[in-house]
């Protein structure tokens, strides 16, 4: 596995670590392109230059982010797409509470906010995820979302920070499409087969097979005491039904679509 198959893994480190150097400027965007550059040129591996390609495209969205800050400043507290200003936002404060500590009852969530509690950092795919639950499963405005990242991730920079965010909530450049929800266990099931990365984070997982460690709730009872997990107790239920939330968000975001 490589960077460009491998980014989407969580459970694996096929990433960089790169972005808290870029944060602080320790390390240039143009020097570390015109680096891959050399390399790609110097290299005999003839998947590098396709991995070389692949990181770049991820340095031209980071700059793509300040290009949006610096045409509309604005953004840092208002929706780049101003019809997302009519929103009907969500204020549950217990809900909130629950996406920061990593207490949803949907495991690869959980783990990704307690990796970054723990750590300050948190994988990119599973910041998509987290983003994508605190925005569309809990309809909990993405401006909680940004701050706690701000407050939170090592790596935290305004610009690409609200432009995650932003993307995460349908509402900026490019974003992700309000119809596009990630489902939290297939995402799970897809990016983190093994369960390496849930493992590590929700250890009181552990035990649980690999069948049900991304949707504990559907284990049997018999399972679920093998494994040494009260739920409820031991770990969470899941604090929304995914089927429900999906169908609220839907509804949501098509009020702001027809007005």
């Amino acid at each position: 596995m490589n960077y460009d198959d491998g980014r989407d893994s969580p459970g694996n480190r096929y990433v960089s670590e790169l972005s808290p150097y870029l944060a602080f400027g320790q390390l240039s965007v143009r020097s570390l392109y015109h680096y891959l550059l050399q390399k790609r040129g110097e290299t005999q591996n003839n998947k590098f230059p396709e991995q070389a390609e692949s990181f770049i495209k991820q340095l031209i969205w980071r700059e793509f982010s300040y290009h949006i800050l610096y045409y509309f400043p604005h953004s840092i507290k208002e929706p780049l797409n101003e019809r997302f200003k009519k929103f009907a936002w969500e204020k549950s404060e217990s809900h909130y509470k629950a996406w920061k500590e990593g207490k949803t009852g949907y495991p690869l969530v959980d783990a990704g906010m307690r990796e970054l509690w723990a750590t300050g950092y948190m994988h990119n795919r599973v910041r998509m995820i987290v983003g994508s639950f605190l925005v569309k499963h809990l309809l909990i405005h993405w401006k909680k979302g940004e701050k706690w990242f701000w407050d939170t991730l090592v790596d935290a920079d305004l610009a690409n920070n609200t432009f995650g965010w932003q993307w995460a909530g349908g509402s900026g450049a490019d974003a992700a499409p309000y119809f596009r929800i990630f489902t939290p266990t297939v995402q799970g099931e897809r990016f983190d087969k093994e369960g390496n990365y849930v493992k590590k984070g929700i250890p009181e997982l552990k035990h649980i097979p690999k069948r049900y460690l991304h949707k504990p709730w559907e284990a049997p009872a018999e399972v679920l005491k093998e494994a040494c997990i009260e739920l409820g107790k031991d770990y969470p239920h899941p604090v929304v039904d995914h089927k429900e939330a999906r169908e609220r968000a839907l509804q949501r975001y098509d009020a702001v679509k027809s007005s």
